[in-house]
């Protein structure tokens, strides 16, 4: 019994598929590396859907980026059209076929002058298309499209060994092909074959959907390969073929302690003094009027004074109207745009799908790459889409900014009657600060209130502020909690001139209770100075008195003692009576 070859290898000879970098921007995301090295990859769709110009740019981007010439060989399009249409993209096909990177071969075919005299071969074909490979060396082919070439073939069983040759030859010729090809009905493709005897299928598409847009592609097939198997949006614009892999981002990306400012100092004091923190998302929710695009101003102002370029959607109103209205509060944003620091995008919401809308922020980013982005506001793309196609929409925004530590802020409005502490587009649960204002019916006015409904990773005040605009940009007020609840604005100002006034009243009766209690503790002093006088007078009175007695007694006993020493002297002086008689 024998066995193949391949059967016999050891683990160790295994080796991967081999890619080809595609050099279209997302495509080797998904793909894991690109397209199979010398291998047919089909892409088919819909007629307008990019088919050819995936091919082309394809073989552009291998001739430019990679050093790998390659060949064109079309049905419907000769040289000169695909020339024209492509050059508004920056492609130069021209200049490839004068640099020998490229060459271009069209194929008349027209089914009305074939005549069919015996079995249908492609050996002409692949004669053509072996002369075109070698005369530049090519490393990739496109072949464009494959309903043309075998248009005027009846017979299903010869079409298929016919694919199957093609396919063969190709991968012979060492060549990583690309073949477009029509959509069918119930199938990838017209002949419903051509997707079994390719090694790679991508499946390109263009749906309307409540009359807007949106082209999509998947990968329906990657032999020997992991690959991603969603639906991913793409563009076609000036910039060319771009797809946008946002279903393909994981949680897996870095954080950053370090704090950015909200461009209000009172703000930043609320946020445990320091602000944001960077690469964080924060969303700012209230009702129409309640300060939200100011407060993103603020920042965006404090952000461009701090050098970083900022991103900013506007999908309410233009440019120059967002920034005269900001000048009006002392916010100057055109000086930051004349210096490049910033850029706007204005849009309608409804001007194209959600999917279109995320390729085309990733695209800017990719561009203009910024430290901070703004989305002002994120609840009209509920006019692109369904509430949970916006959510899904915005899901995978938020992790493709924080994926490359952007500092994002978003704006939502909150329909009025519905709950102040609930997202119209419901992704607060993924928003790392969320700030709510609030409007405020009081006394004939409304006022403006702001407080923080969370900060993750941040000892944040629980305190409501009173949000005001000056002249000078935004201001925070402490308001006025009394009995009656809270008051704001005129009834603040009311309540804490009387709270002034009550003040007032008050140290002026404590001064004057403090001046009577002074006067009597004079007075009381004065009391004891003088009784403190009579005291000492009396005591010296009495000491004198005292004095002057032990004197006198001192006197008398001295007397005493004299006249005792007086008299006992004469007594020894003169002679007794014994002695007398001795003497007679």
């Amino acid at each position: 019994m024998t066995t193949s070859r391949e059967n016999h290898l050891q683990p160790s000879q295994l080796v991967g598929l081999e890619k080809c970098p595609s050099g279209i921007p997302g495509l080797d995301q998904i793909s894991n590396g690109g397209l199979p090295r010398e291998r047919t990859t089909l892409v088919c769709g819909g007629a307008g859907s990019g088919k050819t110009l995936m091919g082309i740019e394809f073989l552009v981007k291998g001739a430019v980026e990679y050093g790998e010439p390659g060949v064109l060989m079309c049905f419907e399009e000769n040289a000169e059209e695909l020339a024209q249409n492509v050059a508004s993209l920056g492609f130069d096909l021209n200049g490839l076929i004068a640099n020998g990177q490229l060459v271009i071969d069209y194929v008349r075919i027209e089914r009305s002058e074939i005549e069919e005299t015996g079995e249908y071969d492609l050996s002409g074909l692949f004669i053509r298309l072996g002369l075109a490979i070698d005369t530049v060396g090519a490393k990739r082919v496109v072949l464009d499209t494959l309903e043309a070439l075998f248009a005027a073939l009846p017979n299903e069983s010869i079409l298929r060994a016919e694919l199957r040759r093609l396919f063969r030859w190709l991968k012979d010729k060492g060549v990583t092909a690309i073949i477009t090809g029509e959509r069918g009905e119930g199938s990838l493709t017209r002949f419903g074959l051509e997707e079994y005897v390719s090694d790679c299928v991508i499946v390109l598409d263009q749906r309307i959907v409540n009359q807007i847009a949106t082209r999509r592609l998947r990968i329906a097939k990657y032999r020997g390969s992991a690959h991603g198997a969603n639906e991913y949006p793409f563009l076609l614009d000036e910039k060319g073929f771009t797809v946008v892999p946002i279903t393909a981002i994981s949680l897996q990306y870095s954080v950053s302690t370090e704090r950015v400012s909200t461009g209000i100092p009172k703000l930043d004091l609320m946020l445990a003094g320091k602000g944001y923190y960077r690469g964080s998302t924060s969303l700012i929710t209230g009702t129409a009027g309640s300060g939200k695009t100011s407060l993103s101003a603020q920042f965006v102002d404090a952000a461009c004074g701090r050098g970083e370029r900022t991103l900013y959607f506007l999908f309410e109103e233009a440019p120059e109207q967002f920034m005269r209205n900001m000048r009006s509060i002392g916010i100057d944003l055109q000086r930051w745009a004349d210096k490049g620091l910033l850029r706007f995008h204005a849009s309608r919401p409804a001007t194209y799908g959600l999917e279109m809308h995320l390729a085309f922020i990733e695209r800017m980013v990719e561009q203009f790459q910024p430290q901070v982005v703004v989305l002002d506001p994120v609840s009209s793309f509920d006019s692109a889409g369904s509430l949970p196609e916006s959510q899904t929409m915005l899901m995978r925004l938020i992790d493709f900014l924080k994926s490359r530590r952007i500092t994002t802020l978003f704006t939502s409005l909150t329909a009025a009657g519905n709950a102040a502490e609930q997202s119209e587009m419901g992704i607060s649960s993924l928003i790392d600060s969320w700030l709510l204002l609030r409007n405020l019916e009081q006394g004939g006015e409304r006022t403006r209130l702001l407080y923080i409904l969370k900060a993750r990773g941040t000892a944040h005040s629980n305190r409501i502020r009173e949000f005001v605009m000056t002249d000078n940009g935004i201001d925070l007020l402490d308001v006025y909690v009394g009995p009656e609840g809270i008051l704001t604005g005129s009834a603040r100002i009311f309540q804490e001139m009387q709270d002034r006034l009550a003040d007032l009243e008050r140290r002026q009766d404590n001064e004057h209770k403090h001046l009577i209690i002074e006067r009597k503790r004079k007075a009381l002093e004065a009391k004891i100075a003088e009784l403190q006088a009579e005291f000492d007078t009396e005591l010296h009175e009495i000491e004198t008195s005292i004095a002057a007695s032990e004197l006198d007694a001192e006197r008398q006993l001295s007397g005493r003692m004299y006249v005792a020493a007086t008299q006992k002297s004469k007594a020894l002086s003169e002679p007794s009576p014994a002695h007398e008689g001795d003497q007679k």
